[in-house]
């Protein structure tokens, strides 16, 4: 629901979600607006639809990132052992050391603001994340009778890697990232709500429940309804990756 409220809103919005109309401020629900609107006019249904494309392009974007740098490191490292092993572990140690959220803002504030930028913040978290799934995923296969059978065939260590040790992982890289995807929302949100995320007037869940802390006693839908949808992507998306994990995980298969 919350992807095709995304998708929709690139076509369609009830009313434009940057348009500013002084004199329907704060107005309660009514058929016009079925959400009411904020302080400054704006359709709230329409800068909660908007809003999620936000959320949803940095989160993507952001794992996209995290995946497809930390995958083939911790593919490397698995295959490699030795130093290479150790190197890329102790990296990923020494990025784990810092507090993801302040990082990424000290980024932001170098960078300066975008959504691109506080996707590539973002992004740089999950790259450790990623390595760590991907070695502790392939480790134990480089021990099994299959991976023995490829050398005896001849094929090298990158083969092996990409022919047989990536395909029975993959399943394990898919649900780790509708879990980052659900981090990638939160992140988002926190960024925006301090003002390093996406930027005015472009809507975003984040700013919005930052703007509506002024009104908490006189519109409280104003940040219930980001709140709300900030919960129900999360919950979405932890609840894919759980029926993903029962649908990819052979042991949970075979329980079944």
């Amino acid at each position: 629901m919350i992807a095709f409220m995304a998708a929709l809103s690139l076509v369609w919005t009830p009313w434009d979600p940057t348009a500013i109309d002084i004199p329907s401020k704060l107005q309660g629900a009514s058929p016009q607006h079925w959400l009411g609107t904020d302080q400054f006019g704006r359709d709230v249904l329409s800068m909660i639809m908007r809003g999620a494309v936000a959320s949803m392009a940095v989160s993507i974007l952001a794992v996209g990132l995290g995946a497809g740098l930390g995958v083939p490191l911790g593919l490397l490292a698995a295959q490699t052992r030795g130093f290479a092993d150790h190197a890329i572990m102790r990296a990923s140690d020494f990025v784990f050391a810092f507090p993801a959220l302040l990082v990424a803002i000290m980024l932001r504030e170098v960078f300066g603001p975008g959504w691109i930028n506080a996707a590539v913040a973002i992004g740089v978290f999950n790259v450790p994340v990623f390595a760590r799934v991907a070695y502790g995923a392939a480790l134990p296969l480089w021990t099994r009778d299959f991976v023995l059978a490829a050398r005896v065939a001849g094929k090298g260590p990158s083969r092996i890697t990409l022919e047989h040790i990536l395909p029975n992982m993959v399943s394990l890289v898919i649900v780790q990232a509708t879990i980052q995807l659900s981090l990638g929302v939160l992140a988002e949100a926190a960024l925006s709500y301090v003002g390093l995320g996406i930027q005015p007037p472009a809507p975003s869940w984040g700013r919005m429940l930052n703007e509506a802390q002024t009104f908490m006693a006189l519109a409280p839908r104003l940040a219930l309804l980001p709140g709300f949808a900030i919960i129900f992507t999360v919950l979405g998306l932890n609840l894919l990756g759980d029926g993903l994990r029962d649908v990819l995980d052979p042991r949970l298969a075979r329980e079944r």
